[in-house]
């Protein structure tokens, strides 16, 4: 028997638009009336439409679906299997590292609160970074340009951090010195197979009394911010033993006012 487009697309299960791309792409290809151009469609049609459907429904692209169809290979259809299986097995293997990420982003969001101005000493991971501000002021430089493309193309397993001269913390200046840039911990850009160069900067593994708090999102990093930690060092007999770094955690409005939750890792010895 022969069908109208609308009473096949009913019977097989898809849409009218479906089986004109499918068509487009050589699938399937109906017959027509050289009167009125309506296409028709018989019983043999629906193999072809079904086995396409099976291989798009395993992701093998339309495009390569149409080859298969048209032409098919034992051996060409398990080679595309294998092909679409290496790149399930890639996102899948993505998907989870995301999933873990969101995970432990969701925790610090749900602590911050509970952590802003306490103290704790813990190691730090390794860190990459680049540099694009000197304090809040974007800094012009092409030769980062590419960098940053790369890494902004990798959020959220890249962030946000800074970094500030402990020379200027130490010393009586309110304001201080600082640079905000992307960063990336060394075990993600080792993941992702990043290249890097004189352009991005590394902060080892470090022994640093960290803590959460809450700064004005507009206005300069200053010293007093800080103050508690320092305290904190002077009191447990410890040594501020490198640049301060860190990042941003979450950025919120209180009180009409924008507030960045950061985290500030101050190494010691």
């Amino acid at each position: 028997m022969k069908y109208s487009i609308g009473e096949f697309a009913e019977m097989v299960g898809v849409t009218v638009d479906t089986l004109r791309l499918y068509e487009k792409h050589n699938i399937i290809n109906p017959m027509r009336d050289e009167q009125n151009n309506y296409r028709y469609y018989n019983d043999l049609d629906v193999r072809n439409l079904l086995m396409s459907r099976w291989y798009r429904s395993i992701q093998i692209p339309l495009q390569d679906v149409a080859n298969i169809t048209n032409d098919p290979s034992k051996d060409i259809i398990v080679n595309k299997l294998s092909s679409v299986k290496e790149d399930l097995e890639e996102e899948i293997k993505l998907k989870t590292m995301l999933l873990d990420k969101i995970i432990s982003i969701n925790n610090e969001i749900s602590n911050c609160e509970f952590s802003l101005n306490k103290c704790i000493v813990k190691k730090t991971p390794g860190i990459y970074r680049i540099k694009q501000t000197r304090r809040n002021t974007l800094l012009q430089d092409d030769s980062i340009t590419n960098i940053v493309d790369e890494w902004m193309n990798l959020l959220p397993f890249t962030f946000y951090s800074f970094k500030i001269d402990n020379i200027r913390l130490l010393s009586n200046e309110e304001y201080l010195d600082y640079s905000w840039g992307l960063g990336i911990s060394e075990d993600d850009l080792n993941t992702f197979n990043l290249n890097i160069n004189d352009n991005i900067e590394y902060i080892p593994p470090r022994t640093c009394v960290s803590s959460i708090i809450l700064s004005s999102y507009s206005q300069y990093l200053m010293r007093d911010s800080f103050k508690f930690m320092e305290n904190y060092i002077k009191e447990n007999n410890l040594k501020i033993n490198g640049d301060i770094f860190g990042r941003i955690i979450l950025i919120v409005k209180i009180g009409g006012e924008m507030k960045s939750y950061l985290e500030v890792n101050i190494p010691i010895e």
